[in-house]
């Protein structure tokens, strides 16, 4: 065994082994990197250089954009807001069949995209919208599995904080490109499961009889209140594509707007709250910080080994099919995605997988919405998928009860998956007409 076959062994084990005894992901990045250098060069030298790329590594402009979104996302992320999007997709569907669960669909898709997180997702829609559907004669399962399958579709829609993050350990990809990239991969997740949920509904007879015609006044008044939470999306991203503003500064906009929706329109915060906003933001921030600064070490060290390019040498040695080397990927992608969150993930493996993929014709921005997508589907699979977790306990629910509902929906995610993997144009039509890509 080489000296560099060692190092990068000694690395993985001592970062399995942190992490299997449930150090937190930052701190088990920084010790298997510390070990290694430790191990394999000068102490003082590596010492050194682990705190250097340990502040370089957020020092970064486009980062800035990180707690600014992660701020909004918290303003953004009270009921008062979910509710008035609820309204709206319940004002649209009317009595189409499953009606309830397509709402939860449509709810889940427009509020992960404004607050950045499936958990939010899968808490602030599916509390309101599980009630209802039970009340409506809804199975209990099939409400709690179609909340949880798309619980994590905002995590493709901009604005969102996972392409930004994929950003910085890509090595710069466009942040503009990736948010249009993901576009349509985040509508096809939510449409196919939709056309599960409709053909489900449909067989079973679920539609919702409302108990008086709405009066246009009403119509208006539901409109009317959700329009301003989905002008968040119409002003970040027009203001991009616009040139108005980056993708940074954007954040910052995002944050204003956010500030003045829920406490002065919605009224669903009070000024007494924004200190609670602003601590649990500035939590949220810093540990992505530190995980995106330990993992510039971890770059470091990974450079030094030569491991990226000794897991590439395997993958292309097991085939050089293009088709079977993305498939490996995808499988190694899901897995990850059961037991790590979404940020240290694409900080940690990005590195090691975008180059194999870069080597069999796959462009970095498709690659990053697959990688995002891959990492979200993650979060609801067993057995460890944070979403499934968070979704069964809003629906009272144990996870037994749920996956056999959850099953025609993986199935169709898939599929979904494939499309995004294998047809480039899903990821890449939307930034080249915007020219972009």
């Amino acid at each position: 065994m080489t000296t560099l076959q060692a190092a990068a062994l000694v690395l993985v084990v001592v970062f399995v082994i942190t992490l299997v005894n449930k150090v937190p992901v930052s701190f088990s990045i920084i010790l298997s990197a510390l070990v290694t250098i430790i191990m394999f060069l000068t102490p003082q030298f590596g010492m050194f250089i682990s705190a250097q790329k340990l502040v370089t590594g957020i020092d970064s402009f486009s980062l800035l954009a990180v707690p600014f979104f992660i701020l909004a996302g918290q303003l953004m992320s009270s009921g008062g807001i979910a509710k008035k999007i609820i309204d709206l997709a319940m004002l649209i569907l009317g009595r189409v069949p499953g009606s309830l669960a397509l709402t939860n669909i449509a709810g889940n898709a427009m509020f992960g995209s404004l607050s950045g997180s499936g958990l939010a997702a899968a808490t602030a829609i599916g509390g309101v919208m599980l009630p209802m559907e039970k009340e409506h004669g809804y199975d209990d399962g099939f409400g709690a599995a179609t909340n949880i399958a798309t619980a994590p579709v905002g995590q493709l829609i901009p604005p969102t904080n996972a392409p930004i993050v994929y950003s910085a350990a890509a090595g710069g990809t466009s942040v503009a490109a990736l948010l249009m990239a993901g576009w349509i991969p985040g509508l096809l997740w939510a449409v196919i499961c939709g056309l599960v949920a409709f053909i489900y509904a449909t067989r079973h007879g679920y539609i919702v009889k409302r108990e008086k015609k709405l009066s246009f006044g009403e119509v208006i008044r539901t409109i009317l209140e959700a329009i301003p939470s989905l002008l968040l999306i119409v002003i970040i991203i027009g203001g991009i594509l616009s040139g108005y503003f980056t993708p940074t500064e954007a954040s910052g906009v995002a944050v204003i707007y956010a500030f003045i929706l829920a406490v002065f329109v919605y009224r669903s915060i009070k000024l007494s709250d924004i200190p609670t906003v602003l601590v649990n933001a500035g939590v949220t921030t810093t540990i992505i910080m530190l995980i995106i600064g330990a993992s510039s070490v971890l770059s470091f060290v990974l450079s030094f080994t030569g491991l990226p390019q000794a897991i590439s040498s395997v993958l292309m040695g097991i085939s050089s099919n293009r088709i079977v080397i993305l498939l490996i990927i995808n499988v190694i992608l899901l897995i990850v995605g059961t037991f790590m969150d979404m940020a240290p993930a694409l900080l940690i493996f990005t590195p090691i997988f975008l180059p194999v993929a870069q080597s069999v014709g796959m462009s970095d921005i498709q690659f990053g919405i697959m990688m995002i997508m891959n990492l979200a589907i993650g979060t609801i699979t067993p057995p460890v998928g944070s979403v499934l977790f968070v979704g069964c306990s809003v629906a009272g629910l144990k996870i037994e009860d749920v996956i056999r509902n959850l099953i025609p929906y993986f199935a169709a995610i898939l599929v979904a998956l494939l499309l995004v993997t294998f047809v480039p144009e899903l990821s890449l039509w939307l930034p080249t007409v915007l020219g972009l890509a």
